[in-house]
């Protein structure tokens, strides 16, 4: 009997039950709704009929004209759900997939409602877990997302049984062109992105090879980074944050004012590409704030927030014995790779060791982080390994810790576990 009384009382409680299906979140504008409301693309087209010419979408080039697109002229007529007949509806696992139109032609190309840009095949199934990354001007976003997503590729999908996947193969080529091949193959840095520059985000997805995993979707704007403290510019992307699962903030170390001179100081004659001073991390935090952290219960955000050191190689210069900012022995500069877990030890002594610096160097920040986030960890990545001379990446680019940011998030997700070094 007392076997049975501890069993009753002991006894790990029922995991939750899966929902039938999930609101869906379009990676293009970020408006959120129930998988009911798609809109379907006809997979066809008729002269013969109005409602089946090719026509113009302008729901779709009104996104486009958001970030400087050509309009498309003519496509096939979007079909509302409602005006198709409930025997003519096509689900798979609970979600609405296809329609069959009355000419009993099938479409199963589903579009945002919003933006009419085609959705994941995957969107209603799973939770539409999407990654954000925002940060100040001159932070190295752009750098780092390259870096990131070719680690992603070439080591951490590997790692943990997964694909890191272009969304479409227009994602692909314009990564490819446009950032990988310039950084990795010749070396050049890009140019700031302009304030004016709104360009299309890049949308992959983490897709593991165990079916019974979701994928998570990882969704990066190559954002200006004074637009993170223009409040027309951000309202822009607002909901893209609002609708995150979980945040990259990235912070530079030379926008910190307190260490800035003495870097530079330190660096010696060449110094390589050093920033000029621009909105501090604390008055990024701030403006996301004002435009969506205010509307939250608590005025605070449950979203994890991994609040992101770039350009750690720059720390050498604050290097000691003594620690006053880094020891020279610190974790900040070397690499760790995480294998199909999140390794709990080498967390705990980044994040320990870089909330310690920042608290030192920048306490308002820390400060701020505090009060509106409620699940942050800090890290320190270098998406290059060195510092660029006059735009130039010189020697062979090793990134050190870039991916942990993000296996962190799959960890609070619950994509992943965390564990001890045995």
């Amino acid at each position: 009997m007392f076997g049975k009384l501890k069993n009753f009382f002991t006894n790990t409680p029922p995991a939750p039950v899966k929902p039938l299906f999930y609101d869906i979140v379009c990676p293009y504008c970020f408006a959120k709704f129930h998988h009911e409301n798609v809109v379907f693309r006809a997979g066809h087209h008729r002269e013969d009929d109005e409602a089946f010419h090719l026509q113009e979408d302008e729901k779709l080039n009104q996104y486009r004209a958001k970030f400087g697109l050509a309009p498309i002229d003519e496509l096939e007529a979007w079909i509302e759900p409602s005006t198709i007949a409930d025997e003519n509806k096509l689900y798979s696992d609970n979600v609405l997939v296809g329609v069959s139109d009355r000419y009993s032609v099938v479409t199963r190309n589903r579009l945002c409602p919003e933006c009419h840009n085609d959705l994941p095949v995957t969107a209603g199934k799973y939770p539409s877990n999407i990654i954000s990354i925002v940060g100040a001007t001159s932070v190295g976003k752009s750098v780092y997302i390259t870096s990131l997503i070719r680690t992603l590729q070439r080591v951490t999908a590997s790692n943990f049984e997964a694909a890191c996947l272009p969304l479409n193969n227009s994602i692909s080529r314009r990564f490819r062109d446009e950032y990988e091949i310039p950084l990795f193959e010749s070396g050049n840095l890009f140019e700031a992105t302009a304030s004016t520059k709104r360009q299309e985000p890049f949308i992959f997805q983490f897709v593991f090879k165990n079916d019974d995993r979701a994928p998570l979707t990882l969704v990066f704007f190559d954002v200006a980074g004074e637009g993170m403290t223009q409040k027309d510019y951000l309202q822009l992307h607002a909901s893209h944050i609002k609708n995150s699962a979980g945040i990259l903030f990235l912070v530079d170390p030379i926008q910190i004012r307190a260490i800035r001179e003495k870097m530079i100081y330190q660096m010696g004659e060449n110094p390589g590409k050093i920033v000029g001073i621009a909105d501090e991390p604390r008055e990024v935090v701030i403006s996301l704030f004002e435009d969506f952290i205010s509307q939250q219960e608590n005025s605070k955000t449950n979203i994890p927030t991994a609040v992101v050191l770039t350009k750690s190689d720059l720390l050498h210069a604050l290097r000691s014995e003594d620690g006053e900012y880094i020891q020279s022995n610190s974790n900040v500069f070397r690499n760790v790779i995480h294998r199909g877990f999140l390794n709990l030890d080498e967390f705990e002594n980044i994040n320990g060791e870089i909330k310690r610096f920042l608290s030192k160097v920048d306490i308002p920040f820390v400060d701020a982080v505090d009060v509106y986030f409620k699940d942050t960890a800090y890290f320190a990545v270098s998406a290059l390994g060195s510092n660029p001379v006059n735009q130039q990446v010189n020697g062979i680019i090793s990134p050190i810790r870039v991916d942990e940011p993000f296996i962190w998030l799959m960890y609070k997700l619950g994509y992943i576990e965390g564990r001890q070094e045995q």
